[in-house]
């Protein structure tokens, strides 16, 4: 077992601690989803440059690593909906959160046959840190002026805003995804009729 993969693995293993400690009522019970959320979303940027840095990139990561992610985003986003900390509207930016992550799960199946990966890029990258941030400052619930201490706004509603961006970067990166899928389909298939 190498460090990037314990690191995965730790990630999965964590969230059902995550999940319990979200149901823990007053400051710490927003305090403590908090931290485990930011720990584990490090470690998420952790192990990648572990095993570039290393050359310990391996198959098992490469399977882990993007389940970890969406479990522990998934989980928090259904949380922060059964709470109505996200609510009315704003469930729709995490529908479109949700849907995007299982796209790009089919996406990469189907394309793998093909040998063709799906690279990430900038915008990619932009786009998971402003959904961790987001999720992250949501999970502070009432207590986020308190943890996060920002002054004259409100921690919520910085949470949503940054959920919003987060959500119109997923439908930008997702459609790019979708497309590269779309004409490798439609090439598969004018091979096939010739």
């Amino acid at each position: 077992m190498k460090i990037p993969n314990i690191l995965t693995i730790g990630r999965i293993i964590i969230v059902p601690i995550f999940v319990l400690t979200f149901f823990i009522p007053g400051f710490f019970g927003d305090l403590i989803p908090f931290f485990i959320f930011i720990l584990a979303s490090f470690t998420d940027y952790l192990d990648g440059l572990l095993a570039r840095l290393f050359k310990e990139e391996s198959k098992l990561g490469e399977l882990l690593d993007p389940i970890a992610d969406k479990i522990l985003v998934a989980a928090a986003l259904v949380l922060l909906v059964m709470n109505q900390t996200i609510k009315n509207y704003e469930v729709i930016a995490a529908i479109i959160i949700l849907t995007r992550e299982i796209l790009v799960s089919g996406l990469r199946e189907f394309l793998a046959k093909g040998k063709i990966e799906l690279q990430v890029t900038g915008l990619t990258k932009l786009k998971t840190f402003l959904q961790m941030l987001s999720i992250a400052i949501l999970l502070t619930g009432d207590s986020g002026n308190r943890i996060l201490n920002f002054q004259d706004y409100n921690a919520q509603t910085i949470g949503i805003i940054l959920l919003w961006l987060s959500a119109f970067l997923t439908l930008y990166t997702g459609y790019g995804y979708l497309r590269k899928g779309i004409d490798h389909a439609i090439n598969e298939d004018k091979r096939e009729d010739i």
